[in-house]
Order: structure tokens, then C-alpha cells, then sequence
């Protein structure tokens, strides 16, 4: 399918809307699980929870490859739910794009929403619907601390995602500039780990055109340089716009070794695209602002202040 092929946008999120909630990877802790769906309420949404369901644990699954597939299929189908949210991430997705030929495109598309792990998700309704999805804080990762929190949610920046039909608007990385410039794309990526995962599969992403989002957590400098040359090598950067990276949390340098800041500008300032970093998406200790995924944006990374973000359309339909 054509990068350039219109995205396919679910409709907005109303007050009072039901929002169902999944576990796709790992097993999620009850009492985030709880802390979550009641911030969730508080927004106004009504959360769908399949208990016991979505509390299953296999090991270091939530539940079986099927029985999480199952759980996504229903999800989409259903015709109660307006929005499907992870209710956290981890490890175990990966599973289910080997059995993905067996959901039949849904009539229409729903919001789906979660980050980490979701990054294989994400790419896969790209890949195969065109779908515009979220990037974006979860029941158990995000909710449950809370609105502009540490280790929270941006609540500015949901609603606009998740709700906005008309227009769009403008997101404050608070970042830097690494790269100074300004460039136009349609906005792609998430977890780098996971992104270099899908190399040499049927569900690599293409980024040719896109402003590139990539973060990580609880990496060594030279394990993100290793994955950050490893998409080099393999192409994943050639006509990209732009790259917004993410504040890399724990993945601080040893005494008198590079940086992971350091180990950015190396890999890709060379590239001739404009590079931020820093900017407070997926794993962060700070509020995790909303990024709508598929849309078309512009990156605006001054040398002398912050980079700010122009999402250019509405990521929802009426």
C-alpha cells in the first residue's frame, strides 16, 4: 500500500463514550489496573473490562497468544466500545502478528491507544488498514498516576488526540533541538527496540516520508547505538523527514562514557534531517504526552528554543 494513501481515522471520543480495556503483552498489576479505569471514569468515559480476562497471567503473558488475539478481535467488533486501550505493555505482542490474517478488517476503525509493546500493533494497522492510532499513555502505564503527573499523562494532549474532528493544533515537545530545522511528514514510529524487532519481517515499517518518533527505556549508550545503527544500515532512515526522539530513561551513561544523548547526535546528525531530543513521549518520568500516529504534522526545532510539534489535521473523525 502507498505511503501516500489517505489514513483511515476512527471517529472521536464523546463524553460518556465506553472505552474497552485489553491486555495484549504482559500481566497487569490489579491495583494499577483499578487506579487507571477510575481516572479513566473521571475523564468521563465509561471502562469495559472482561474480568477476569484482562488479569489472566501465563508466565510473563497476559494469558495465551489466543486468548489475547481473541480479546483484540472482540474489542474491535464490538459495537459498544468506541476506544481500545492496553492496559499495559511489556513483552508478548509479537505474538499475535503471526495470527493477525485472522481479523477480518473491521467495518470501521476504532481508536486504539497504548505505547511500548503497542508498537508492533500500531505498525501492523498501518501496515495493513492505514489506520491513524495513538500513541499514547495506558490504563496501568499512565492513567493510574494521574493526569500531568510524574510518570502521569498529558491531559491536554489526549483529549485533543482522542477527541478533536475539526483541526489541528500544536504539541510542545519540551525537548531540544539536536538537529536544528523544520521538516513535514505523516507522524510514524514508537519504541526503537521494537521498531528494530519488525526488521526483516512482513511487518517492517516503512518510514519513507514520515517524521520519525523513536524512544526506549533501560538501555545502555552503545545498546541504543547499536539499534539506532542497526536501522541506519538497514534503510529504515532513508527519505525520512525528521526524528523526535524520546528522554531515553535509564539509560544513563557509565562514568566517562558517551551519552545516550551523545550516542543520538553521532548516529544521526549526519543524516541532514532535523533531530530533537528529549521529547516527553512513551517512557518518560514525566507526563506522557499523546501522539496521534498516521496523521500528517510538521516539526518546527529552532536552534535558540524548544521544538514544537504541528499536528496539521484532526486525527478523529466526527
Amino acid at each position: 500500500m502507498s505511503q501516500l494513501s489517505q489514513p483511515v481515522k476512527p471517529r472521536a471520543l464523546r463524553p460518556g463514550d465506553s472505552v474497552r480495556v485489553v491486555s495484549l503483552s504482559s500481566p497487569v498489576d490489579e491495583h494499577r489496573l483499578s487506579r487507571g479505569r477510575e481516572e479513566l471514569s473521571r475523564l468521563g468515559y465509561e471502562p469495559l473490562l472482561d474480568l477476569p480476562a484482562v488479569l489472566l497471567r501465563q508466565g510473563f503473558f497476559a494469558g495465551a497468544p489466543v486468548q489475547r488475539l481473541d480479546a483484540l478481535c472482540k474489542a474491535l467488533a464490538e459495537p459498544d466500545s468506541r476506544a481500545v486501550i492496553c492496559s499495559r505493555g511489556g513483552y508478548g505482542a509479537g505474538y499475535l502478528l503471526e495470527m493477525m490474517d485472522r481479523i477480518p478488517q473491521p467495518p470501521e476503525p476504532k481508536i486504539f491507544a497504548g505505547y511500548s509493546d503497542c508498537t508492533l500493533l500500531h505498525a501492523f494497522f498501518w501496515r495493513t488498514f492505514r489506520w491513524v492510532t495513538f500513541y499514547a499513555p495506558m490504563i496501568a502505564s499512565g492513567f493510574d498516576a494521574g493526569a500531568d503527573a510524574p510518570k502521569g499523562y498529558d491531559r491536554a494532549s489526549l483529549l485533543r488526540a482522542l477527541t478533536e474532528s475539526q483541526r489541528g493544533w500544536t504539541l510542545d515537545l519540551r525537548a531540544e533541538s539536536l538537529v536544528p530545522g523544520t521538516a513535514e511528514g505523516v507522524l510514524l514510529g514508537g519504541c526503537l527496540t521494537l521498531l528494530q524487532s519488525l526488521l526483516g519481517t512482513p511487518w517492517a515499517l516503512d518510514a519513507s516520508g514520515a517524521i520519525l518518533i523513536l524512544e526506549d527505556l533501560s538501555m545502555k549508550p552503545y545498546q541504543v547505538d547499536r539499534a539506532l545503527t542497526h536501522l541506519r544500515h538497514a534503510g529504515q532512515f532513508r527519505d525520512v523527514r525528521a526524528i523526535v526522539l524520546g528522554d531515553f530513561p535509564g539509560c544513563e551513561a557509565a562514568p566517562g562514557g558517551d551519552s545516550t544523548r551523545e550516542v543520538a547526535r553521532r548516529v544521526l546528525g549526519g543524516l541532514g534531517i532535523p533531530v530533537v531530543w528529549g521529547a516527553a513521549i512513551g517512557h518518560t518520568d514525566r507526563p506522557m504526552l499523546t501522539l496521534p500516529l498516521g496523521v500528517r504534522a510538521r516539526l518546527s526545532a529552532p536552534a535558540d528554543r524548544g521544538p514544537q510539534l504541528e499536528i496539521l489535521e484532526p486525527a478523529c473523525a466526527p
